[in-house]
């Protein structure tokens, strides 16, 4: 009973709520690295409440692919929400799908996106939206390679059965430290953050999320930008509960889950502190750069695979 209602709600509970917080402490470190006092933890929470407070602008040339895409993107992530572990190893919808499912969620929440900003007919849009999916097929690859491994290792592609056998490790073998660090490069990609994407900028030579939703505006925006904090905490979520998920809950007690929680909380925050380190120290590289870093991920992805087999 608790399984199927109460840690559904948790962890959509959880994601939902924490994701802006960890957009803001990023934003917050960034800020203080720079020299600013930079803006309050809670700003996005504070930016997602005036957007829904506002009327949506519509284009005349908009069809209902425009309309839908802010609604399928947000309720993709919210699935997502329910296929990985977060506070306990158990996944919510673990009889529904796997890992596969997870990358396929992702990937239809960033063609609804692209083909909305084709909808409006903008050349912004259409610029955005080329660059989004010239990027994916680069991205999607080493993801899959680099979970694949993980999954291999594991006899599953199951999160939840990935997460229980990863307990017994005590340390990362060579393979799962190179799996390790081709997802964390796909991640700063997929999230569209510095090196890759720059999210505060809407220059034209260097947006690629931010131009596929320039048309947006409201609640569209709001629930697009609310998805975008959540899929940045999903993808460390699996990062964390899938290589290093010591002190996860085993079972669905009270104090499993609180200190699962507060582990939880430690994990994310040193990576999305490693992510404001990283968009400080380096600037975002060219366009036609990004193929040599993702490369670099699929690279790492494919080699991690090798030396599982090598050393087994």
């Amino acid at each position: 009973m608790i399984q199927l209602i109460i840690l559904p709600i948790l962890q959509i509970v959880v994601i939902a709520g924490l994701s802006p917080l960890i957009k803001g402490f990023i934003n917050n470190i960034e800020a203080r690295f720079q020299c600013r006092k930079g803006s309050s933890l809670f700003q996005p929470y504070y930016n997602l409440a005036k957007l829904f407070r506002k009327d949506a602008v519509i284009s005349e040339t908009a069809s209902w692919i425009f309309i839908a895409t802010p609604y399928v993107t947000f309720v993709s992530i919210l699935i997502i929400a329910l296929l990985v572990p977060v506070l306990s190893s158990t996944v919510p919808a673990n009889f529904t799908g796997d890992v596969i499912l997870v990358i396929y969620l992702f990937a239809l929440g960033r063609f609804f996106l692209a083909l909305s900003s084709l909808d409006t007919g903008s050349a912004f849009g259409g610029m955005g939206g080329s660059r989004e999916m010239t990027i994916s097929s680069m991205a999607e690859p080493a993801m899959m390679l680099s979970v694949f491994n993980v999954a291999i290792i594991n006899g599953s592609t199951n999160l939840s059965n990935i997460t229980q056998a990863m307990l017994s490790y005590k340390l990362l073998s060579p393979s799962l430290f190179l799996s390790l660090a081709a997802l964390a490069i796909v991640i700063i990609a997929e999230a569209g953050r510095i090196p890759v994407d720059n999210p505060f900028t809407h220059l034209e030579l260097t947006m690629i999320h931010e131009g596929m939703i320039l048309e947006f505006s409201g609640r569209y925006l709001a629930l697009i930008e609310w998805a975008s904090c959540m899929k940045l905490l999903i993808l460390l979520t699996i990062l964390v509960n899938t290589f290093l998920p010591w002190g996860i809950a085993s079972g669905l007690t009270f104090p499993g889950l609180i200190v699962s929680f507060f582990l939880y909380i430690v994990k994310i925050g040193f990576f999305a502190f490693l992510i404001a380190i990283v968009e400080s120290s380096f600037a975002k590289v060219r366009l036609f750069r990004i193929p040599n870093l993702l490369g670099t991920s699929f690279v790492l992805a494919v080699l991690a695979i090798i030396t599982h087999y090598i050393v087994s």
